[in-house]
C-alpha cells in the first residue's frame, strides 16, 4: 500500500524501478536485437544467439556469472557500432517494440508515485541509449543506465564507461539522494533480481516485482512485499489515470459552475412562463 501524497515540507522522495521483468515484460537491449539485425548492425547468427540468452533471462536462469559473460558478449558486439544510427533505430522501432510488453501494474504504480508527488527514477544495467528512450515513454524523472565508452569516431569502443549493476545500484541511488535531496528511509525500491538486493535495501519500501528464487527467498525472509506483474499493456489502451488532486479540485468547481448555471437558466425559464 502506497503512502498518501507527500507533505511538500518533508524530504523529497522517489520510487526507484529496475527495467527488465520489473517494468517491462522482457530484455529491454535483447529485444531490440531484430532491429539491430535490419539497420545492419548484426548477423543473423547473433540475432540467435541473442534470442537465445533471452530465452535464458526470462527463463530466470541468468545467474551473475551468466550476466557477466552475456555483458561481456554485449559490449563485444557493439564494438564499432555508430552511436547516432543505433538512437535512430531505438526512436523508429520503440513503441512498436517496447509499448506492448509494459507490465500495466507497473505503469500504474509509476503514476501513483507521481500523483502522490514522488519522483520515478528508472534504475537499469542496460545502455543508456535504449533506457533513455524507454525511460521518457514511461514518463520517469530520471535514469541511471549503463554507459558505453564512445570514440572521437562516433561509434562505441566496446568499453564500458560506468555498468548499473548489482552494488552499482545502490550507490547510484545514494548518489541520487544526496544531490536531489531524498529520504531514503520514505522512499521505494522495486526490482525482480537478487543481484538488486543492494539497492532493495537501500530505501525504507523495498519490493520485489517477479523475483527470481534467491529474491523470492530474501524477500519471504525479511518480509518484503512481493508483487506479481503478468499483464503488459499498451500505454495507450490503458485507461486513463485518475486526475491530480488540483485537477479533481477544478473538475469539482467546474462542475458546481455548470449546476448553478442549469439552476439560474431553469428558474429564468420559469419566471418568463408565469
Amino acid at each position: 500500500m502506497l503512502d498518501p501524497v507527500e507533505n511538500h515540507s518533508l524530504p523529497r522522495t522517489a520510487a526507484f524501478f529496475d527495467l527488465d521483468k520489473t517494468v517491462i515484460a522482457k530484455s529491454s537491449t535483447l529485444t531490440f536485437s531484430k532491429s539491430f539485425y535490419q539497420g545492419g548492425l548484426i548477423n543473423r547468427r547473433a540475432v540467435l544467439r541473442t534470442a537465445y540468452a533471452q530465452f535464458v533471462f526470462l527463463a530466470g536462469g541468468a545467474d551473475h556469472d551468466q550476466m557477466e559473460r552475456m555483458r561481456e558478449y554485449l559490449s563485444a558486439l557493439c564494438r564499432g557500432w555508430n552511436v547516432q544510427q543505433v538512437k535512430e533505430i531505438v526512436a523508429e522501432t520503440l513503441h512498436d517494440l517496447i509499448d506492448p510488453i509494459i507490465y500495466d501494474e507497473a505503469a500504474s504504480l509509476i503514476e501513483e508515485h507521481h500523483i502522490a508527488g514522488r519522483d520515478v527514477v528508472i534504475v537499469s544495467t542496460s545502455g543508456a541509449e535504449v533506457v533513455e528512450p524507454i525511460g521518457e515513454l514511461l514518463g520517469a524523472d530520471r535514469v541511471v543506465a549503463t554507459r558505453m565508452i564512445v570514440g572521437d569516431d562516433g561509434c562505441f569502443t566496446g568499453e564500458v564507461e560506468y555498468y548499473a549493476y548489482g552494488p552499482t545500484k545502490a550507490e547510484a541511488v545514494k548518489e541520487l539522494a544526496a544531490s536531489e535531496g531524498y529520504d531514503l528511509s520514505r522512499c521505494y525500491a522495486y526490482s525482480d533480481s537478487a543481484t538488486d538486493i543492494p539497492m532493495l535495501e537501500a530505501v525504507g519500501h523495498p519490493h520485489a516485482v517477479n523475483p527470481d528464487r534467491a529474491l523470492r527467498r530474501e524477500a519471504t525472509a525479511r518480509a518484503w512485499p512481493i508483487l506479481d506483474f503478468h499483464h503488459p499493456v499498451r500505454l495507450k489502451q490503458r485507461l486513463s489515470v485518475p486526475p491530480r488532486p488540483a485537477l479533481v479540485a477544478a473538475a469539482a468547481i467546474g462542475a458546481a459552475a455548470a449546476t448553478a448555471g442549469l439552476v439560474w437558466y431553469a428558474s429564468r425559464r420559469r419566471a418568463a412562463a408565469v
